[in-house]
């Protein structure tokens, strides 16, 4: 059953992602990686309730007042597949530059035509509640919009389909750090797991693209 969470914000739009949250085994080889990557850049974040590891099926700015409406399609969509029972690869580190010197990481996973399919009836449930693009008053912020990357306003207008499909990159997002310290991260040997999801959600985007303010979630069946 859906457990939904009262969102009353001001602005019209809100740049939501719809996501896979991971089981222990992932989440704590995720919880290392973040302990390690804020060492070396204590100004980075950490992996906790309001940056929650995640793998993520969409990015999307819907209207806030469709929200609901987001909520019940996705849920239409989360509860005809076995999700829980998908085995995961988890096979390298990558990173994607953001501001300046700054790299965002992620243990990447090897994509399934399971999630191929499932993103895209994801895509097409949200699609008549779905804008173009969205302002930094769409996101999730602790210092009103400030902390919101113009890179990431960008990724998430151009997230369907830039980054969908034959381009999609599954991953879970570990931390932020320097560049050249994640290049010595990926330089080190890399060792494979596999996982399951272990339940859904939707949230608000926050800084760096995080999973800052959840929404609404479902439990997954077997």
């Amino acid at each position: 059953m859906a457990q939904t969470t009262p969102v009353t914000p001001s602005n019209e739009v809100t740049a939501i992602n719809i996501l896979l949250e991971p089981d222990a085994s992932m989440s704590q080889r995720a919880a290392v990686v973040n302990k390690q990557l804020l060492k070396a850049y204590p100004k980075g974040f950490a992996l906790d309730a309001s940056h929650a590891p995640h793998i993520t099926r969409i990015q999307r700015y819907v209207r806030t007042a469709d929200l609901d409406k987001v909520y019940a399609a996705t849920g239409n969509v989360l509860t005809q597949t076995q999700i829980a029972d998908w085995k995961l690869k988890a096979f390298k580190y990558y990173y994607l530059p953001a501001d300046k010197d700054i790299g965002i990481a992620s243990i990447v996973i090897k994509p399934t035509a399971e999630l191929l399919k499932l993103q895209q009836e994801l895509i097409d449930a949200v699609a008549p509640y779905t804008v173009k693009t969205g302002t930094a008053a769409a996101f999730a912020s602790l210092s009103n919009g400030s902390d919101i990357q113009s890179g990431l306003m960008d990724y998430v207008t151009d997230f369907v389909p830039k980054y969908t499909g034959e381009h999609f990159n599954p991953h879970v997002t570990v931390g932020v750090a320097t560049q050249d310290d994640l290049k010595g991260m990926l330089a080190k040997p890399f060792h494979k797991f596999t996982f399951s999801p272990a339940s859904a959600s939707i949230y608000q985007l926050g800084s760096y693209g995080t999973a800052m303010k959840k929404l609404n979630a479902w439990e997954l069946t077997h």
